[in-house]
């Protein structure tokens, strides 16, 4: 319909098309939050020497409960932080959305 009246496929795509998408934009971002750090954490199991994944990985092989759960802890509030975030900006850029 657009198209119709004149409008170019950049006005198609910054008036019809993102808008009608940035529900699902945002409720992908939250579900891809978990998945990027699992994907970080899985990387550092393999060929790392430092960092969160690493600490679990060492923790279990020197049998420290406290390192591993320590790291896990770290990661869930930090997944927990990014979740938040991606719902407040949700907030922002959706207005008037019933909850």
């Amino acid at each position: 319909m657009a198209k119709t009246f004149g409008a170019n496929k950049f006005q198609i795509l910054t008036k019809i098309v993102i808008p009608a998408n940035k529900s699902t934009f945002f409720n992908s971002l939250k579900v891809n939050i978990g998945l990027s750090l699992v994907g970080v954490i899985s990387g550092e199991f393999l060929v790392s020497k430092a960092g969160l994944g690493y600490l679990i990985v060492y923790g279990g092989q020197v049998f420290q409960l406290d390192l591993v759960m320590a790291s896990v802890i770290i990661l869930a509030v930090v997944a927990a932080i990014m979740y938040q975030i991606v719902v407040i900006l949700e907030k922002i850029f959706i207005k008037g959305r019933i909850r």
